[in-house]
């Protein structure tokens, strides 16, 4: 995968190692980082595609993921608090255990996610969340 020049201020390195997460894998930073571009009107780059990606227990609080393809991606334990989801496709993603604590959930399509365990405090969109059947 060629590398992107990343533009200052842009993206935040996941990295972080004084977590109890798991880093990021280099390919998932650097789609990451594509969507973040994308997101501010990079369109020759596209939109983060994580379809059935391993993200369990990594630390993605804070991260803009709006329109994320996340289709069956394992957050099983994941910190997305204070994520901006908005939009993001995570139909049949396991997000057992994640920490959703404050995320923007407006507009995303969780069609068959499983929830178990997830902390959904201060979750915007909360009540779409409660009438949708998992």
């Amino acid at each position: 995968m060629a590398k992107v020049p990343i533009p200052e201020g842009v993206f935040i390195n996941w990295n972080v190692s004084r977590t109890k997460y798991k880093p990021i894998s280099s390919e998932i930073e650097e789609i990451i980082a594509k969507h973040q571009i994308w997101l501010i009107g990079g369109a020759e780059l596209g939109y983060a595609n994580l379809y059935d990606a391993d993200l369990s227990n990594t630390n993605l609080s804070g991260a803009d993921l709006r329109y994320a393809y996340l289709w069956g991606a394992n957050l099983n334990g994941a910190n997305l608090n204070g994520a901006n989801l908005t939009g993001a496709i995570l139909s049949h993603a396991n997000l057992t255990g994640a920490d959703l604590t404050s995320a923007d959930l407006r507009n995303a399509d969780l069609t068959n996610a499983d929830l178990t365990g997830a902390d959904l405090t201060d979750v915007i969109g909360y009540q779409a969340i409660n009438h949708r059947r998992y």
